[in-house]
């Protein structure tokens, strides 16, 4: 997945809107008003995404691709990298794990 991919992903999200609330750099796409994936444009090749706590460290101890979030609540959200062994299904579903948290 790059990030045009994952852009296209999260605007088929219901009610998912974009922005750069945190720079020109830093693609946030939020639901409700409430962020549930953002992205650097620089790099565009990670995500961080909202997780269940005791999901987050099983997904950080399984794949060395999530790491606990990057200028995030660590226990809340994971850094994922899209550039490993990750599959396009794996990354979707951390994304919809992460709309589904934020859109209750």
């Amino acid at each position: 997945m790059n990030v045009e991919e994952l852009r296209d992903y999260c605007l088929l999200k219901p009610g998912a809107t974009e922005g750069f609330p945190f720079g020109e750099d830093t693609l946030v796409f939020k639901v409700g008003g409430k962020l549930f994936l953002l992205t650097g444009l620089q790099a565009g090749n990670s995500f961080n995404v909202k997780c269940d706590p005791e999901m987050a460290i099983e997904l950080r101890e399984r794949h060395p691709e999530v790491k606990p979030g990057y200028h995030m609540n660590k226990k809340l959200w994971n850094t994922v990298y899209m550039d490993g062994m990750l599959t396009n299904r794996q990354l979707t579903e951390m994304i919809d794990q992460s709309y589904n948290l934020v859109f209750v």
